[in-house]
């Protein structure tokens, strides 16, 4: 293995660089291999360019005549461009997209064939779905599912396929996949704050979510991370000592992007550009190797699938340029951990930022409305919130070098704060005349001025407010952003509703006018939220214990996160807002309970592999040699020769320590896994993973990571940290 780190180490070293040059504009790339509005215009006839419009603003369904049309328009513009295959593009419930690719070839007898592409083939196929997640929402031998189009989502080439974005459901009809709970949610919100938003401005008639993603994530050579078992296996080490110099000068943050990593980027960026994804901003991470990529903002559903799309398209890139991206949120212990912060906001067809402040006191009685229902849907759903970016990956991130920790709470600002505290002072039933002008001129008035100053300076909140929206920082890197998001815009669609009702309910019952019963309602809210602001430092013991006194959850682990998600209140939630049945909850819940206990079970086996296979042996090599070099002194020097061997047998003694507790470690994590893999109740499983097995990783790493200061550099077999950050 020693062999095999320093070939890696050789080979990385005498990399010369894939140079990447850029042509054209970035402009004129953008969205060349997507079937977006510009190439429906030139390709589809009035009537089918009208149906796709009114489907993606709408929600109309697509006559079939008229999917045929597309579906052959789609076709030629693909072939024009070199496309042999077709795929229905969906994201199940694995984390990951997926893609079955058909021909467009097709025989027609007589030794003839033709390209054929149809609209039943465009709208719906039936992959084989026996392997997918499913929580049980059928049997496994019940192989069938539907793919059916998302019009909303243009569909794109990559490679040689025509990729079409789909929904992925059972025969049965419930969601196998993210992307259809996504969509409801969108639909819910939009109902709701086009509702909402009629009170200032009676011309809205749709709300769109938009969602900006920032994706972190380390780029290491991929010899290097072929050298590490535990890399190739769970995308993280699960050993190796830190090197001495990691990220504490500061000096790789928003350094001079090394070159390599840099082809690399421009590289992505372009494929990127060519795929409409709007990639905008690249710049060096906090840890060594560490780096971001982020676009401008889209519709929330389209950002999901561009940040699916670039997951994938940044692992083929990076091998054509001998790199390994890790999107694990934590593939170093030590340094900082990669996140995806989720920037969320909502704006109406009339072009405006519903958590954007105006210019006229009324557009900022608008902008209070949507910042408080938001802080307020927060408030209600904090354990959601968690339960929605829990991952056994993202648990390692939570709570440590810079990360947001597993408490959910929301950082407003001090000004913002001065706001909210001017505004429940606001007097119960109808104002005065004195008070309306004094809150429109010197409170409301005001906010523009306020938020020219109000930065964000709190980088260990998960939820921030951030001048014209709200940043959700507690996502990880790897995570499918739909599930953050689907459960942010129910509980956001679910207060607005609640909102509305309120609001109505004092105009009619008390006679109030629509701005005096907003304010009343908006009073009410923000003393009922207090729970969850917080300006302060997220790692602080003191901040834990507020927390508890304040009753917010502190979930620290996946499975104790995940029972958020089928409590009574939340399965009513989904249900009552048409996000999700109880059924398909549930469904979620088992696999994501499931999956956890998997990869905990995977880390523990790779973990019990490396530590014996490669580490003790290695110790034990090393220590044959010490050993026979005090041999040599006691010879030697005869009675005299322990002046000369003590530090060896220091050594010797300290590495049979550390080989002893490692092998009874791995023993007793070995049974320990044995026990609970009889479990049957994946509930039980997946505590048991996390409370009894996974605990041993530390005990054992830290007598493995001990030997490696211990053993001659030239015999240690896994490639060590100071080679996986440092060499470029």
């Amino acid at each position: 293995m020693s062999t095999l780190r320093f070939q890696a180490l050789k080979e990385t070293l005498n990399r010369s660089t894939v140079i990447v040059n850029e042509i054209e504009r970035r402009s004129a790339l953008f969205g060349e291999n997507v079937f977006n509005q510009r190439t429906m215009l030139q390709s589809l006839t009035k009537d089918a360019y009208n149906s796709v419009t009114a489907a993606v603003e709408k929600g109309t369904k697509i006559d079939r005549k008229v999917a045929d049309q597309i579906a052959s328009a789609m076709k030629d513009w693909a072939l024009s461009k070199g496309v042999t295959h077709y795929t229905h593009w969906f994201q199940p419930l694995t984390g990951a997209t997926a893609e079955k690719h058909d021909a467009f070839f097709e025989t027609v007898g007589n030794g003839e064939a033709i390209e054929k592409f149809g609209g039943g083939q465009l709208v719906q196929q039936e992959p084989d779905a026996s392997s997918f997640p499913h929580g049980g929402i059928r049997n496994t031998f019940e192989a069938r599912g539907y793919t059916a189009w998302d019009p909303t989502s243009p569909a794109f080439i990559f490679g040689t396929t025509l990729c079409i974005p789909t929904v992925f459901v059972a025969y049965t009809g419930e969601a196998l996949d993210y992307k259809t709970p996504l969509l409801r949610a969108l639909q819910a919100v939009d109902h709701a704050a086009t509702a909402v938003a009629k009170y200032f401005d009676k011309n809205v008639k749709k709300v769109n979510a938009s969602l900006g993603w920032e994706q972190e994530y380390f780029l290491i050579d991929e010899a290097l991370a072929a050298s590490r078992p535990d890399i190739v296996m769970t995308g993280r080490t699960l050993l190796g000592h830190s090197s001495a110099k990691g990220q504490q000068l500061d000096d790789h943050y928003f350094g001079s992007i090394p070159t390599r990593a840099l082809n690399f980027m421009m590289d992505l960026e372009i494929e990127c550009t060519k795929l409409g994804i709007p990639v905008k901003t690249r710049h060096n991470e906090v840890a060594p190797n560490q780096f971001e990529l982020a676009p401008i903002f889209e519709e929330t559903n389209l950002a999901v699938d561009h940040n699916s799309l670039l997951m994938d398209v940044m692992g083929k890139v990076a091998s054509r340029h001998h790199l390994r991206v890790l999107l694990h949120e934590k593939p170093f212990a030590g340094v900082n951990g990669s996140g995806k912060h989720n920037n969320w906001s909502l704006s109406t067809n009339t072009g405006i930022n519903l958590l954007g402040p105006g210019k006229t006191p009324m557009s900022n009685l608008q902008f209070l409305t949507f910042f408080i229902n938001t802080i307020k849907a927060i408030n209600e759903n904090e354990e959601l919130m968690r339960a929605g970016i829990a991952s056994a990956s993202n648990d390692h991130r939570l709570g440590a070098n810079e990360a947001p920790p597993a408490i959910m709470s929301v950082f407003i600002g001090d000004q913002l704060t001065a706001v909210l505290k001017e505004l429940e002072g606001v007097t119960d039933g109808k104002l005065s005349p004195k008070e309306k002008t004094d809150l429109k001129l010197n409170v409301v008035g005001k906010i523009p001025e306020i938020l020219l100053d109000n930065t964000d300076r709190n980088r260990t909140s998960p939820f921030a407010f951030t001048g014209n929206k709200f940043e959700f920082r507690a996502v990880g890197s790897k995570a499918n952003c739909a599930n953050p998001m689907t459960i942010l815009n129910t509980i956001v669609a679910k207060q607005l509703v609640d909102f509305k009702k309120e609001v109505d309910k004092l105009i009619e019952a008390k006679g109030l006018k629509k701005d005096e019963a907003i304010f009343n309602i908006l009073r009410e809210y923000i003393k009922q939220s207090k729970t969850i602001l917080f300006e302060g430092n997220g790692y602080s013991e003191d901040w834990e214990k507020e927390a508890k006194k304040r009753g917010l959850s502190n979930n620290k682990t996946t499975p104790e996160a995940l029972k958020a998600k089928v409590s009574a209140k939340n399965i009513k939630l989904f249900e009552e807002m048409k996000v999700m049945n109880e059924v398909e909850a549930k469904a979620r819940y088992e696999i994501e309970i499931e999956e956890y206990a998997m990869r905990i079970q995977i880390e523990s086996r790779v973990l019990g592999d490396i530590a014996r296979n490669h580490v003790i042996p290695t110790a034990i090599r090393y220590q044959n040699m010490l050993i026979n070099n005090v041999s040599g002194l006691k010879e030697l020097y005869d009675k005299d020769f322990k002046n000369y061997a003590k530090e060896q047998l220091e050594i010797i003694e300290e590495i049979s320590g550390h080989i002893g507790k490692i092998n009874a470690k791995v023993n007793e994590m070995t049974d320990q896994r044995r026990k609970t893999n009889k479990l049957t109740d994946v509930n039980k499983k997946a505590s048991e993973y996390c409370n009894k097995v996974k605990p041993m990783f530390d005990e054992i790493r830290y007598s493995c990571d001990k030997l490696e200061l211990l053993v001659d550099d030239e015999l240690w077999p896994l490639t060590k940290y100071r080679e996986l950050l440092f060499t470029r």
